[in-house]
């Protein structure tokens, strides 16, 4: 059976569950049932799976192929199930961190919820809660930048936002100056209802880079579809003095 008769016969028995993340949705039915089934049951074999999702084992492992290969999938090696322990050892396969992490997740819901306990209770608590975060990248950010030439400092703060989840980069431009650009926002959720989310990230970016002119040219809150700033170097010239 091909993986299309296999996508077409899952729709029916799992449709893409209300609210689940575009991630998950928009896998091809076959391969969405898999990991939904995974997640309900655990680990499992190819005989399991294919008797819980209604497709043939054959089918079964075209599909694990292609999700073992995309990293959503893995397997490990286990004894025969047989009275004596003998038999050929069977493939027992499990969701990934990756294959997880593609389900719904309520964090932004509950970090709004809980900020919205402590703005009721003192707004100038969660200014301060926010301050303290900044301080605490502004630290990691001096002890990886400190003695570098300006470019390569730009470029390290460029790779802190994204190992915070900005999905970021930096490009010189022609006139001297660089574009940091955050293609996703880590704290969507959170900016979209606190204004402290996105002031904390300019102002990490001002005091990480102190001797440079920031701007913030492009705001996915303003409607953009990212968020972009320009960093221009108070000094030009210096750019290659530490």
């Amino acid at each position: 059976m091909t993986e299309t008769t296999e996508t077409a016969t899952a729709t029916a028995i799992t449709p893409a569950a209300p609210g689940a993340k575009p991630a998950i949705a928009s896998l091809a039915a076959g391969r969405r049932a898999i990991l939904d089934w995974l997640k309900r049951h655990g680990e499992a074999d190819v005989a399991a799976i294919a008797a819980g999702v209604g497709i043939t084992p054959s089918g079964i492992r075209q599909l694990l192929v292609a999700l073992a290969r995309d990293g959503l999938v893995d397997h490990r090696r286990a004894p025969a199930a047989t009275a004596t322990g003998q038999g050929r050892p069977r493939h027992r396969y499990a969701l990934t961190p990756a294959g997880d992490a593609l389900f719904p997740r309520a964090y932004g819901d509950l970090a709004n919820e809980i900020l919205d306990y402590v703005e009721d209770e003192d707004p100038a608590l969660l200014a301060r809660l926010f301050d303290r975060r900044a301080r605490r990248r502004l630290l990691r950010a001096d002890a990886r930048t400190a003695g570098l030439p300006f470019a390569a400092r730009v470029a390290v703060v460029a790779n802190i936002l994204d190992e915070d989840g900005y999905l970021a980069d930096f490009a010189p431009q022609p006139d001297g100056s660089f574009l940091v650009t955050e293609h996703n926002c880590a704290v969507l959720a959170v900016a979209q209802r606190h204004h402290h989310a996105c002031s904390s990230e300019l102002d990490f970016l001002r005091a990480a880079l102190p001797d440079a002119q920031i701007e913030r040219v492009a705001h996915r809150i303003a409607g953009a579809h990212v968020c972009a700033y320009s960093v221009r170097p108070d000094d030009p010239q210096g750019d290659d003095a530490s």
